[in-house]
């Protein structure tokens, strides 16, 4: 059997010629809806047994189902590749997050950095099948006018070109440039001055879609939110949200949380929590001050994420206001695992951020400060498993995902079968009655990856990926084939003997145990499977081959 790419996120595919009507007739089809959250950990949301205060999002979970092994790629660019395209990051070529300048990726098919033309966006099978499309905040697939939201489908949007921006401003971040770059209905844009993210974002979501009420036509609205993604910023009057709250440490916040995901039954009672990373300083060992900063920075975090949860919650009220939402499909997802990256400290920009920010006490999370809370406590929000962004451990690829609307068919459920990204965009052409281009067989377009997922939806299948389907994933120097329960991951090197580990994730859900000495022949097997990817989708190894 041919391995097929397991991406993560919601997506729906369309026809290119459209279908389920001309796109002027009114019609009965759902609204979709995609709310994309940033870098935010799988333990976070109080409907996932977290702390933080998301009561807009629980809400959706209190109407629709929770997926608790909904897999993603382990960083952005290429989550979002696979979410709008249905296929393999490299496919759509996004090998390398923000593409490859160097040999030997640099002119190699999947390693664009943009949208590839082996793929077709599902947003532009969306507009010709009849929907209004509009998209806000994060793009990251490239700066092009060819490879905007435009040119990927979105009639109108506004959002940050590149994968990370201020909060505030229009001050670039982890780019060493001066000015974000911003797309504003079809061409360049500035960003608006006093506005904050959640609430600029949102506030033009609104706008598109009431703007384009009046022919009835449906509508796909697509809000890639850069929150809770660092800086660790907020509006003045979300600063003492959290104050005190994490004064216990990230430690035990990490023990609490998966507590509170067993109790929320997202986490099964007899599964344990793997050992921390032993490089992470013990809480005890810490001065009162460093306390102090460290819980600092949990508390920011909570408090963009309430922030976040406020402004869906203003998007939502809208729809219901209008009498738009009960024909509303809503997906709300995390594009990765929870973000361990501190780059005001070490790596190629600190530089830079240090000269443009500070990181005082006293300031932190206001526009001055550039703050990331770093390895320590986004383990505390990986709580279940090991590792986190980055990684292609369960830590950095699993999840929260929610589902709520028309044809989601039992309330508060948790589904607990293995989804990933690539289903998404089948999901969403099915659901809005559009086909991906069926003929392709003198074209070098590729067919999608993903499967629908709306089986799971309705209650009429209790998965959608069989035992015996072979899924594998790759990104950089990171990659895991799995088959059934087993999985192969790599965490240093791509391919090579040595270089991965091997677990039964059904018994061992935290990677706790190499079993590859037990198991070699199994090992062997998912090594070739991988390698059989890899030839497929075009992953160019480190060595160059």
């Amino acid at each position: 059997m041919v391995p097929r790419t397991l991406s993560v996120l919601l997506v729906v595919g369309t026809t290119l010629s459209g279908c389920g009507g001309h796109p002027s007739e009114p019609t009965s089809r759902p609204n979709i809806l995609l709310l994309v959250a940033d870098d935010l950990g799988y333990a976070d949301l109080g409907s996932y047994g977290g702390d933080v205060s998301t009561p807009n999002i629980d809400a959706l979970a209190d109407r629709g189902m929770r997926f608790s092994q909904f897999h993603t790629a382990p960083m952005c660019a290429p989550t979002r590749a696979m979410l709008l395209t249905g296929n393999d990051n490299h496919v759509a070529g996004m090998g390398i997050q923000g593409g490859a300048l160097s040999a030997p990726f640099a002119g190699r098919p999947g390693y664009e950095g943009h949208l590839s033309e082996r793929v077709v966006p599902f947003p532009r099978l969306l507009r010709d099948a009849g929907y209004h499309t509009y998209s806000v905040r994060k793009w990251h697939l490239g700066t092009a006018p060819e490879h905007s939201p435009t040119a990927a489908g979105f009639e109108r949007s506004f959002q940050l070109l590149q994968g990370a921006g201020d909060h505030f401003s229009d001050v670039a971040l982890a780019a060493g440039d001066s000015v974000s770059t911003y797309w504003d209905d079809g061409a360049y844009g500035a960003w608006p001055e006093g506005g904050y993210s959640t609430q600029v974002y949102t506030d033009r979501l609104i706008e598109f879609i009431e703007d384009g009420r009046e022919d009835g036509r449906p509508f796909f609205a697509f809000a890639a939110y850069t929150s809770p993604h660092w800086p660790l910023q907020v509006p003045e009057e979300d600063l003492e949200l959290y104050r005190g709250r994490y004064d216990m440490g990230y430690d035990r916040l990490r023990e609490m949380r998966f507590e509170s995901l067993q109790e929320a039954r997202i986490v099964p009672t007899d599964h344990e929590l793997p050992p921390r990373l032993d490089w992470i300083t013990p809480w005890e060992d810490f001065s009162e001050h460093e306390r102090r900063v460290e819980s600092r920075k949990m508390e920011l975090y909570a408090a963009m994420l309430e922030n976040l949860d406020r402004h869906v919650g203003r998007l939502l009220g809208y729809l219901t206001d209008e009498g738009l939402l009960d024909n509303t499909l809503v997906v709300f997802m995390s594009d990765n695992g929870a973000a361990a990256e501190d780059f005001y400290y070490e790596g190629p920009f600190a530089g830079w951020l240090q000269r443009n920010y500070e990181n005082i006490y006293e300031t932190m999370g206001t526009p001055t400060s550039y703050v990331s809370y770093g390895p320590q406590w986004a383990e505390a929000g990986s709580a279940p498993y090991r590792g986190h962004k980055t990684y292609a451990h369960e830590g950095g690829i699993v999840a929260p995902m929610i589902v709520a609307g028309p044809g989601v068919t039992v309330a508060g459920a948790i589904e607990r079968a293995y989804v990933g990204v690539p289903d998404i965009a089948p999901t969403l052409l099915e659901v809005a009655g559009a086909d991906y281009p069926a003929d392709l067989d003198a074209s070098a377009i590729r067919p999608m990856t993903g499967t629908s997922m709306l089986p799971l939806l309705t209650g009429g299948a209790d998965r959608i990926h069989e035992p015996t389907e072979l899924l594998a994933l790759s990104h950089a120097m990171h990659a895991y084939v799995r088959l059934g329960d087993w999985k192969l991951v790599s965490s240093d090197q791509y391919q090579g003997v040595g270089t991965f580990e091997l677990f039964d994730v059904a018994s061992d859900p935290g990677e706790t145990t190499d079993v590859s000495e037990r198991f070699p022949e199994r090992r062997a097997a998912l090594l070739d499977s991988l390698e059989a990817f890899r030839v497929r989708v075009g992953v160019v190894l480190p060595g160059g081959s």
